[in-house]
């Protein structure tokens, strides 16, 4: 019998303005841009709720109502939900209202989607800690499951998040760390006594995430029937299929005009044609499926690219660099305690800011083009360095 395991990332940063070096000492709101441009938040945020955010809201819910087998799961980043409670409370409620039905699992993670386990186990501990305070206080739920950023993990991590009290752990299932093996089990990561481990099966995730519109790939069109086959022919080959993606591929990743809010209606009800398929959140794998092996992951991995590493955000000397100056700031701001100073250097932390600096524009290229508001790597890391020149200015005086 295999699960059916949906995971949505939903997270949108808070990119910086254009923030040019006369500006350094003569303004410290990095975030706010009332201009047009693509680095305004508000515009981004409203644009993608628009496009995605109600309308696979409204029926993620429809689908609950119509099948009470069915089952899904959502991180959000903290940043996300700031920015919800500021500008879009309705599209909060919305969240919400999925997570009452109580068949809709809430995942924990890093609260301003960052790198802090590779550069500070402290401040890892700190934003997951504060991530969670979130969750129970605009959901009502404590998290049971752990997400890292960007599904970054290797071996320590699942030992550091054991520590905390986290039954299970996502992760990529990368051929490279499986070798033969399935994503379609539960593992047990190397070095840990009791959390589990579950892999995204990321050639059926990215059928729906990526290929799914691409007319030049040889199983399109992709149809509720025909996804259903694949997931049904791992019958007595696997426990769990593990769909982890991005939220925004309903709507904006996928236009609605591809026909992916159709494909995920029908879905549930072709998936329960077979009996012996079913829907499960994480919690609920984790509980009704025993490790079948421990798998060693020492070196990170992540779900980016065609690498699955850190190249994304770690590989070249301008993500390097900024990556460095932005975490030896940790004990000058931690000093200070002002909440402002230490949230604003929790949000120049975001992964996507080193993501915008990354140089890799060949395969992988388009990827990185999405959601960039940059011209540029250098304009992106030219951009954060003037910003980060004038935090350090704030936080000497």
């Amino acid at each position: 019998m295999p699960s059916v395991c949906f995971y949505f990332q939903v997270h949108q940063p808070y990119r910086v303005k254009k923030y040019r070096i006369f500006d350094i000492g003569r303004d410290s709101l990095y975030f706010n841009d009332s201009s047009e441009s693509n680095l305004n938040n508000i515009k981004v945020l409203k644009k993608v709720a628009e496009k995605c955010y109600l309308p696979a809201n409204n029926l993620i819910l429809e689908l609950l109502k119509k099948y009470p087998k069915f089952r899904a799961s959502y991180s959000f980043s903290g940043v996300f939900l700031d920015q919800l409670e500021e500008h879009l409370p309705e599209v909060l409620k919305s969240f919400q209202e999925l997570v009452k039905t109580g068949r809709v699992e809430v995942l924990a993670e890093t609260y301003y989607h960052s790198l802090a386990f590779l550069h500070s186990k402290d401040e890892f501990k700190r934003q997951v800690k504060k991530h969670g305070q979130k969750i129970q206080k605009l959901f009502g739920v404590k998290p049971k499951i752990f997400r890292n950023t960007e599904l970054i993990y290797n071996n320590e991590l699942a030992r550091e998040v054991e520590k905390m009290g986290y039954k299970g752990i996502l992760a990529e299932g990368a051929d490279h760390v499986l070798d033969w093996r399935s994503p379609n089990f539960v593992y047990k990561p190397k070095g840990a006594k009791k959390i589990k481990l579950l892999l995204k099966n990321y050639r059926l995730s990215d059928d729906i995430a990526f290929r799914f519109s691409s007319r030049e790939w040889r199983d399109w069109p992709l149809t509720a029937p025909k996804f259903s086959q694949w997931i049904s022919a791992i019958n007595g080959n696997g426990q769990t299929v593990n769909l982890f993606m991005d939220y925004e591929t309903f709507g904006e990743h996928q236009w609605s005009d591809t026909g992916i809010f159709e494909f995920l209606r029908h879905l549930p009800e072709e998936i329960l044609k077979n009996p012996d398929n079913d829907f499960k959140t994480p919690s609920e794998v984790v509980k009704n499926y025993p490790a079948v092996a421990e798998l060693d992951v020492h070196s990170p991995i992540s779900w980016a690219d065609i690498e699955r590493d850190l190249s994304a955000w770690t590989g070249n000397i301008l993500q390097q660099s900024a990556l460095k100056s932005v975490y030896d700031l940790e004990k000058a701001v931690l000093k200070t305690k002002k909440k402002n100073l230490i949230d604003a250097w929790g949000r120049l932390q975001t992964s996507d800011h080193f993501y915008y600096m990354c140089t890799k524009w060949f395969a992988d290229g388009d990827v990185h083009k999405y959601f960039n508001p940059y011209d540029s790597p250098y304009d992106a890391f030219i951009n954060y360095m003037n910003v980060l020149s004038d935090f350090k200015l704030r936080l000497n005086n």
